[in-house]
């Protein structure tokens, strides 16, 4: 008797456990510059507009009343995969061994849970929409290599990819290929409009036909493209062909809101798969992951119209002054991603639609975020709503470039706001200036989630709770890190409230598995000159924008290496992974200098130079 009473106690206590955890809602944006949020710019600037002018993002505005707004919240690398990457695992990348595009995998005997797959194992339903970007995917055993399978990280996953774009629930599609005899296939960009027809161009065709249609499409739809750089054809303005809520990103919303309304139901998504909706009772982890403002830069019209008169200040950049002083891989960056070509008038266009399409996705994010209180006011359950604006950022100009990828502040500096129905542990109308990292958000899901983060079996994650930090009970951190292995090769980076500086870390580009084995030159950096290793140091205390490379100067060169030995021991020697992911279980993990991760920067007063004028 007492055997069957203890037992239904467990499981009364087990589900009254469950239906007390809040819904969490996570979303993120792609390629979104903090400084298009209102809010950030108001905390930072003490204005509304950007340092470049006119935004607008009513939505956030309000959410980050709500809550607590990070405007110091810093990616862990400035590209899509590696930094989706370091916020599923809680891991630095040089702590989970993605460092740039790698097609990575979930054999490895050191890899630790994805974040939804603890938050299953602690009872909630998971379901993502959108982009996931991570690459951390299925191994083939058959191929005996990684694939492309998505290992079922979520309970329900509609892809923006294979469940909208390929069954044509978007406005842009580039997946089709050219084929010509005796040639390389050419791309092939389609343009849907909501009446079920397109618009097909090739950009790299010859022939006077494409040519035309070309030219044509272009037109129509005033297409700004990047033919400046590598990347030439990538499009960076111009108006979508189909209107708000109809674009790839309006019907990642629908998949979501038809989620939410099919509670404790089958039901179908778009593109006709049999999924589930959410159970009843079930506290729900849901991921919502925009495409925008990522390329193609294409705002529908009615949001492109309200931009349509707005002036802008272009940033400003000395091209032969700048260069002069920046190491091989940050001139190859620029060689890569340069503007110079564009007239004024274009450059205008590309900051005027970029903002343009920021302003797009705060309407979807506010229509979201009302679904999701709706959601939860409906069952009776608690929420946390934590936005993360970008997985990274994007330059307009600065540096000469439009891009990410860069060690720069606007590469990486983003902004993560953090509200929820209990206003404790995320204080409502609360602006906090303190360090914090995108890998926290793992930490923070998972504490949200009234899950104890103290435990051992969480020991290895690096993030810290955002709420502690919002409530003023965390220590702060007094430096970000980062790293990249992309465009220019191997570069890690440290920023503080001083200073920001970033170095080549391997000898040659390649990642691991590919020409060097895993844990291979990891002294090279350490014992080669700041020349060859190729450093850049920013005194933000009289250069914020990143335009002096003081790395080599003679007052600067002890600070130099004071940086070059902080960061070389942590990327490097502080539990670094390096894994060669074309095998299934191949990897080293160095430890010479374990703990110099420390998160504190005592800089000698000695080699600190005193603050000079530097005008540009």
């Amino acid at each position: 008797m007492n055997k069957f009473f203890y037992a239904l106690l467990f499981v009364f206590t087990g589900l009254n456990a469950q239906q007390n955890k809040p819904n969490i809602l996570w979303i993120v944006t792609d390629d979104h510059r903090a400084d298009a949020i209102e809010a950030v710019n108001q905390a930072v600037l003490g204005q509304k507009e950007s340092k470049l002018g006119y935004v607008s993002s009513p939505n956030i505005n309000k959410l980050a009343k709500e809550g607590t707004l990070f405007t110091n919240a810093y990616c862990n690398s400035p590209a899509c995969a590696p930094s989706r990457s370091s916020m599923m695992t809680g891991l630095y990348p040089h702590h989970n061994g993605v460092t740039g595009f790698e097609q990575a995998h979930n054999k490895v005997s050191i890899t630790k849970p994805m974040m939804p797959q603890v938050l299953k194992e602690i009872g909630y339903g998971t379901a993502l929409f959108g982009k996931s970007g991570y690459r951390i995917l299925e191994w083939d055993e058959k191929k005996s290599r990684p694939s492309w399978t998505d290992p079922g990280y979520y309970d329900v996953n509609v892809n923006y990819k294979n469940d909208l774009i390929l069954k044509g629930y978007a406005d842009f599609d580039n997946k089709g290929k050219l084929k010509i005899k005796g040639e390389k296939p050419l791309q092939i960009e389609a343009f849907l409009f909501s009446d079920g027809s397109k618009l097909e161009v090739v950009p790299e065709a010859k022939d006077a036909a494409h040519k035309e249609q070309f030219k044509k499409v272009d037109k129509k739809l005033d297409i700004l493209r990047a033919y400046t750089r590598k990347q030439e054809n990538m499009i960076i303005g111009g108006v979508s062909p189909r209107p708000a809520g109809e674009t790839l990103d309006g019907f990642i919303v629908k998949e979501y809101q038809n989620y939410l309304k099919h509670q404790s139901k089958a039901y179908q998504t778009l593109s006709g798969r049999n999924v589930n909706g959410p159970k009843e009772k079930q506290p729900q982890f849901v991921s919502l992951n925009f495409h925008l403002p990522h390329t193609p830069v294409l705002p529908p019209k009615e949001f492109r119209d309200q931009f349509k008169n707005k002036t802008y200040k272009i940033p400003s950049f000395d091209k032969k002054e700048e260069l002069s002083k920046l190491p091989p891989q940050l001139v190859k960056l620029y060689q890569t991603m340069k503007i110079d070509g564009l007239t004024d008038v274009e450059k205008q266009q590309a900051v005027r639609d970029y903002y343009a399409f920021c302003a797009y996705g705060d309407a979807l994010i506010g229509k979201a975020i009302q679904d999701f209180k709706d959601f939860s006011k409906k069952n009776h359950q608690e929420y946390v709503i934590i936005l993360t604006v970008g997985d990274h950022g994007w330059q307009l100009g600065e540096q000469g470039i439009e891009a990410k990828f860069a060690p720069y502040n606007t590469s990486n500096n983003g902004a993560i706001v953090v509200a929820g129905s209990n206003t404790k542990l995320y204080p409502k109308n609360t602006v906090s200036k303190a360090f914090v990292e995108y890998v926290d958000i793992f930490t923070t899901v998972l504490a949200a989630a009234k899950e104890d983060i103290n435990t051992k079996k969480h020991e290895y994650l690096d993030g810290q709770d955002l709420s502690k930090v919002a409530r003023g009970v965390e220590k702060e951190k007094e430096y970000v890190l980062g790293e990249m292995n992309h465009v220019y090769g191997p570069r890690a980076y440290l920023r503080g409230k001083d200073f920001a500086f970033s170095m080549r870390i391997k000898e040659k580009n390649s990642k691991p598995g590919k020409q060097v084995p895993p844990g291979t030159g990891l002294d090279w950096a350490r014992n080669e000159s700041l020349e060859t290793v190729e450093v850049a140091l920013f005194d933000l205390r009289n250069d914020p924008d990143e335009r002096n490379n003081v790395g080599l100067n003679k007052d600067y060169k002890k600070l130099t290496e004071w940086f070059r030995e902080k960061l070389t021991n942590i990327v490097l020697g502080d539990g670094r992974v390096e894994i060669d992911w074309s095998k299934k279980d191949s990897y080293k993990i160095s430890n010479f200098s374990k703990g110099a991760d420390d998160k504190k920067l005592d800089i000698p007063s000695i080699i600190i130079p005193s603050i000079k004028e530097f005008k540009n």
